[in-house]
């Protein structure tokens, strides 16, 4: 009777011991990052049959778990990928939002000042304090022109650093992982796949969330315990104990875009969710599209300013000079064609006319001997069609660019796509010939001089003439379809982000819920487990009393 009290006491000593442990493991871990609770698990002994009936035996520690669901795990991943990409979005346009809208940073201020100054010359077209401070403003506007390219290009190179600070994260933690999966696997196969260690489970999970944070993360289970992790919309990331490396590459035609490879293939296009997403959808949707339209307003405002002001005579008689510098953007081409030799090159041309700008350009090869285009603007979908190497030379002129081809051979199919507005904000500046206010053309005939306001007043009407978009909006509606067009993706962008963050922390209170660690809890169950171990200790020394007592009897 002894020794069977005495084994079942000790089985109830080696469980409550191990409880004990776990508890007293699950309390340390009460901060640590990614933690699951963790309990153990006991089953009864396999009883015993005595001439009076079965016999309980004891209890076996079967296992130690971690309290872990993973479907709420995977929501939380999920919901971290969504928020991180849209707050990542939100960040990078409210900064932009704040340039273009602000009254003291954004340029609507300074084309009003600008036009009062016209207006002022045409009051009083003699006076010389009044032409001089149209040159003053007319430099500063200029300047608030080159100073918001400037600030997209800063814009620009955050985008960059973010990138290629989130990839190098990433490529840390695939490395990681492959790591972890070599040794999840040998503890695996140590226990035969009865018991899993936890730890290094919970340590994988939270490398997941981490990416997750970066990138959209999937992942795939294998039967020895390893997974296989994919990002964005499939692309391998871990492969068992093999890691992937990302990397950023500047694009073949424009140094300041770059491009995402893995394992040196481009998946830019293939990137969804976390921050690597939110930067690239604001350089896509937000930064490049506003930087071409401010460029689009340059050149309009250039090219319409100086047809009129070359149109009158200054105060010397002489015939107007052109009143703004347009300069020598680049414009830069992206070519996608069957031939690797072939080279596009453009060129910005000062176009004559702002009725058809417009802030990108597609050139289609249709035929070739002889060859045969089509240039459709790719904000309204319109196209010359049919056009030769003559009539797209003049058909581009008129957009603002000329384009050649050499070192290879043009093929039915190929296209390629520019934005000569892109950097024109960026070079525009007062003509360097106009040194003296007199040079302004205020009249319209040397006979008017000097008295003549008609060209000033014709210059002054430009502001509200709806000159750009095919004569649907003026220079001030441009700017203000700029900002509107900012302003709503950054509003939708805002609510999306509270939206995502109140997704995220239900997701990670439920995961709390159920694999987060409660004092509480925890110290309910030490007392519960230190009183059984006190109680199994008991019965140890009850055991052995009895079988003292039969010993001295058969002494």
């Amino acid at each position: 009777m002894g020794l069977g009290i005495l084994d079942t006491a000790l089985s109830g000593l080696t469980a409550f011991q191990r409880s004990l442990e776990t508890t007293s493991n699950n309390i340390s871990n009460v901060s640590t990052e990614g933690y699951s609770r963790q309990r153990v698990e006991t089953a009864t002994r396999r009883e015993q049959y005595t001439g009076s009936g079965y016999v309980g035996s004891g209890v076996s520690v079967v296992n130690i778990t971690r309290s872990y669901d993973q479907f709420i795990t995977g929501q939380v991943r999920s919901s971290t990928s969504a928020y991180h990409d849209v707050d990542s979005f939100y960040t990078l346009s409210s900064q932009i939002d704040n340039i273009t809208a602000d009254d003291t940073t954004g340029l609507a201020p300074a084309m009003k000042s600008f036009f009062d100054a016209v207006d002022t010359v045409a009051n009083d077209p003699t006076s010389i304090p009044a032409r001089q401070t149209l040159l003053t403003q007319a430099s500063s506007l200029t300047q608030q022109f080159n100073t918001l390219n400037t600030r997209f290009g800063e814009l620009r190179d955050q985008v960059n650093t973010n990138l290629e600070t989130d990839l190098t994260e990433i490529n840390g933690y695939a490395k990681a992982l492959a790591d972890l999966n070599v040794k999840i696997v040998a503890d695996i196969g140590r226990a035969s796949g009865r018991e899993m260690p936890n730890d290094l489970l919970d340590q994988r999970d939270l490398l997941l969330n981490k990416i997750a944070e970066k990138v959209d993360v999937n992942f795939t289970s294998q039967t020895d315990g390893s997974i296989n992790v994919f990002i964005g919309n499939g692309q391998p990331l871990v492969l068992g104990n093999s890691a992937s490396q990302l990397s950023l590459q500047s694009s073949a035609t424009d140094s300041t875009h770059k491009e995402i490879l893995l394992n040196g293939q481009d998946i830019s296009g293939l990137i969804s969710g976390g921050e690597l997403y939110g930067n690239l959808r604001f350089r896509d949707q937000v930064l490049d599209p506003a930087q071409k339209q401010l460029g689009t307003l340059a050149m309009g405002l250039a090219t319409e300013f100086n047809s009129t002001h070359q149109a009158g005579f200054d105060l010397n008689g002489d015939p107007g000079l052109a009143f703004f510098d347009l300069g020598s953007p680049v414009v830069q081409v992206t070519p996608h064609a069957a031939d690797d030799n072939l080279l596009a090159s453009a060129s910005f041309v000062a176009p004559s006319s702002s009725a058809n700008l417009d802030t990108g350009y597609r050139i289609s090869v249709t035929g070739t001997s002889p060859n045969a285009y089509t240039l459709t603007n790719l904000s309204s979908n319109t196209s010359q069609t049919g056009l030769d190497d003559t009539t797209l030379a003049t058909a581009a002129a008129a957009l603002g660019f000329s384009i050649t081809f050499s070192g290879g051979s043009l093929t039915s199919g190929d296209t390629f796509d520019l934005s000569p507005s892109f950097n024109a904000a960026g070079t525009l500046k007062v003509n360097s010939a106009i040194t003296n206010p007199k040079q302004i053309a205020a009249a319209s005939s040397a006979a008017g001089v000097p008295g003549d306001n008609s060209n000033a007043l014709a210059l002054a009407d430009l502001e509200t003439k709806t000159l750009m978009q095919n004569g649907k909006a003026s220079f001030t509606q441009v700017y203000s379809q700029l900002v509107a067009d900012v302003g709503s993706q950054t509003h939708a962008a805002s609510v999306n982000r509270t939206a995502q963050d109140t997704l995220l922390k239900q997701a990670a209170s439920s995961k709390e819920t159920v694999s987060g660690v409660n004092l509480d809890e925890e110290a309910a169950n030490l007392i519960k487990f230190q009183n059984a171990y006190a109680a199994a200790a008991k019965a140890v020394s009850v055991a052995s009393t009895l079988f003292d007592t039969l010993i001295g009897a058969v002494r």
